[in-house]
């Protein structure tokens, strides 16, 4: 039996923290089929354009990438599908209440095993405009050339 505090990756979402300002984050269960599954642990997975909504009381996640396992034949369903994420009530409370009265929204993270259970961390997020993405690549930019200067200083 694995570490229930063994974390798993799968796949990131590296474009969400370049396109988001990422304000809380929660990891949350993920309902998912047995192909699904199988799938997820050969690491098949692309989160690229996927997003979650808050609806009737529930969290789900769409445009999630899981690609069919070939061994299942007919029983894959469909990759894009929307599916369930698992969040206590007041989590998915505080979700909605963010989302609707400020204009935040919900991007998932990652996609990780944790004691044998897919997981997906969420994140409450708000679009960050132009400026800000050249504004964080220009302190980028000066942080590394710090360094730079600092490592030949040492020499």
């Amino acid at each position: 039996m694995s570490d229930p505090d063994d974390v798993q990756p799968i796949a990131s979402n590296r474009r969400a923290r370049r396109d988001y300002e990422v304000l809380d984050t929660f990891e949350a269960g993920i309902s998912l089929l047995g192909p699904e599954v199988k799938s997820l642990r050969a690491g098949r997975a692309n989160m690229a354009d996927a997003y979650a909504i808050v609806r009737g009381g529930e969290v789900f996640l769409r445009n999630l990438h899981i690609a069919p396992y070939e061994e299942a034949g007919k029983a894959n369903p469909e990759p894009t599908r929307e599916r369930k994420l698992l969040l206590h009530r007041q989590e998915i409370r505080k979700l909605n209440t963010k989302v609707a009265e400020r204009g935040l929204t919900i991007v998932p993270l990652g996609l990780h095993f944790r004691g044998g259970r897919a997981k997906v961390e969420i994140a409450l997020a708000r679009g960050k405009r132009s400026y800000d993405k050249r504004q964080q690549i220009r302190k980028r930019e000066q942080d590394r050339e710090v360094a730079r200067v600092t490592r030949r200083g040492r020499r």
